[in-house]
């Protein structure tokens, strides 16, 4: 199957709507990042549970905190992470179903304040392997989101 979909990439532009159905966000705008190994959600009041387990809350619009959206699930993995501007710190890694461009793959992804950040996701070259082609001079190849939906990740409902 991983042959099948190397076989047959999916180009993808440096800005995507994606689907996030594993956590009940059904659209989010993400950049695709090839110099990030893992993918980074933006998370609110990430809080450790026992038994591997974490609860945080997702912010899906840009530049707001309406419709956010409470989700507890397993930890995957911790990793440390060097943000762009040099700075490590050690990050909460959860598996995510997403879906790109029409495909559905699972992303490890980093949580982490992404608050000063423009896209509330970065989509990382873990995820882009399972069969993307990343044109960095287009967005949105994938296919829009519908027209309310970007109004509201504009702040216009």
């Amino acid at each position: 199957m991983a042959d099948d979909l190397h076989s047959h990439p999916v180009v993808v532009g440096w800005r995507e709507w994606v689907g996030l159905p594993s956590i009940d966000v059904p659209w989010i705008k993400v950049k695709i990042d090839t110099g990030a190994r893992s993918s980074a959600l933006h998370a609110y009041d990430v809080q450790e549970l026992p038994e591997g387990r974490v609860r945080f809350t997702v912010h899906p619009w840009q530049d707001s905190d309406a419709d956010e959206i409470e989700v507890e699930c397993a930890i995957h993995d911790r990793r440390v992470v060097r943000s762009s501007s040099g700075h490590t710190e050690e990050r909460i890694v959860v598996l995510l179903e997403l879906v790109l461009a029409g495909r559905t793959i699972h992303a490890e992804t980093t949580l982490s304040n992404r608050d000063q950040m423009g896209f509330r996701m970065l989509v990382g070259r873990e995820a882009l392997r399972q069969g993307f082609l990343v044109a960095p001079g287009s967005s949105f190849l994938g296919g829009r989101a519908p027209r309310e939906v970007r109004r509201r990740n504009r702040g216009r409902a």
